[in-house]
């Protein structure tokens, strides 16, 4: 079964959560702190983070957001906060989903259950996979990659994924809504900011190596779409359900 990283300073919620989480076969890692949490996702192997925000010394942002430079692996922030603030600010800074306490054990296992079958999905060969080449931009969804002649964009899953959805239907207008199920595909209440952020800096990210295209448009009030034409498209034996 999977190995999942419990980050939690209430003993009490933590000892909870853990025992629900072992009951349902998972491994379960703990820590108490942001720092021992980086440290135990930097030395064993993780399949997903449970974080909270409030921890002692480095916030729960703070960890989210030096995991994501690292880890591809889902990042679920479980916190009291409610704010629509925070929950802009945590899917910002990379977390894939956001649950909020008081929260029923039942939801939170199904939302484990719920982005650990998506990893291992993503994990899995697919068919007919291909090399889109679009404006300056090489697309290889077989290779998961990005780039602009010898130069490589360090994108998350997410942002690889929304990318790949509007480069593939180059001139398609898609709402906040569609692109959020498309690829978080979560039978959750939808959080549209975090496509918002994607979609931000994925557009930085492009800017670095082509400052002079605008490779994702925003048509006001509807949503977004690719702009430059895709102009050569090399299939391979592999699927994409981008």
């Amino acid at each position: 079964m999977a190995t999942i990283l419990l980050v939690e300073d209430e003993k009490s919620i933590l000892q909870f959560v853990r025992d629900a989480l072992e009951d349902a076969d998972y491994t379960v890692l703990s820590a108490e702190d942001g720092l021992n949490a980086l440290k135990l996702a930097r030395e064993k192997q993780i399949d997903l983070v449970l974080l909270d925000i409030g921890l002692p010394g480095l916030d729960g942002f703070s960890v989210c957001r030096v995991l994501r430079e690292d880890l591809h692996i889902p990042i679920l922030i479980v916190s009291a906060r409610q704010s629509d603030a925070d929950k802009v600010q945590g899917f910002g800074v990379g977390a894939d989903d956001y649950i909020m306490k008081p929260f029923s054990i039942r939801e939170l296992l199904a939302r484990v259950q719920a982005h650990l079958r998506r990893e291992q999905r993503y994990r899995q060969p697919k068919r007919r996979m291909a090399l889109l080449k679009s404006g300056g931009l090489s697309i290889d969804m077989e290779r998961h990659e990005v780039s602009s002649g010898t130069t490589s964009l360090a994108l998350s899953r997410k942002e690889f994924e929304v990318l790949c959805l509007l480069a593939r239907h180059a001139g398609q207008v898609f709402a906040r809504d569609v692109i959020f199920d498309r690829v978080w595909q979560d039978d959750t209440e939808s959080y549209l900011e975090t496509v918002t952020e994607h979609i931000k800096r994925i557009r930085s990210k492009l800017a670095r190596v082509d400052a002079h295209t605008e490779y994702i448009k925003t048509i006001w009030g509807v949503g977004y779409k690719w702009e430059p034409s895709v102009t050569q498209i090399s299939r391979s034996s592999s699927s994409s359900t981008y």
